[in-house]
């Protein structure tokens, strides 16, 4: 019997175990990890507008320009009483765009001294051509 009265409360101690634990209260659930700081979105890159830029892509040089005013006979020769025009065309980058400037000549002797100057405000779009011209009624020295 000694062997029986030792069994009889280990036994009741080992069902015990598992029925307490069973009662253990149970647990708050852990926290909602904080929310991690989010950069702000980086804003979107622009790049600024290109500005359209007008160039001078041919210059003629005659005695005659027609209703577009290009150079209807060219010439690189004139006689001392000859009306010369000097037809400038001009392209821009952006076709659509107007580029306001502008738009000159300078008209020089053989030892480069200057004979006539002239400018005009120009809007240019796209292709066009700018006639200047020059005179002188007595007639330039041959």
């Amino acid at each position: 019997m000694s062997r029986n009265r030792l069994l009889y409360p280990l036994s009741a101690a080992l069902a015990a175990a598992p029925v307490v634990s069973a009662c253990k209260k149970p647990e708050p659930p852990a926290p909602p990890p904080a929310p991690t700081p989010t950069a702000p979105a980086p804003a979107p890159i622009t790049t600024p507008a290109a500005t359209p830029t007008a160039s001078v892509v041919a210059l003629d040089l005659g005695s005659g320009v027609g209703a577009d005013q290009r150079v209807t006979a060219p010439a690189s020769t004139f006689a001392p009483k000859d009306t010369i025009y000097a037809a400038v065309t001009t392209r821009t980058s952006d076709p659509a765009a107007t580029v306001p400037g502008k738009l000159g000549a300078r008209w020089t002797f053989e030892d480069g001294q200057t004979v006539h100057e002239e400018s005009r405000d120009a809007n240019l779009t796209g292709d066009g051509t700018t006639t200047f011209q020059i005179t002188k009624p007595d007639g330039f020295p041959p």
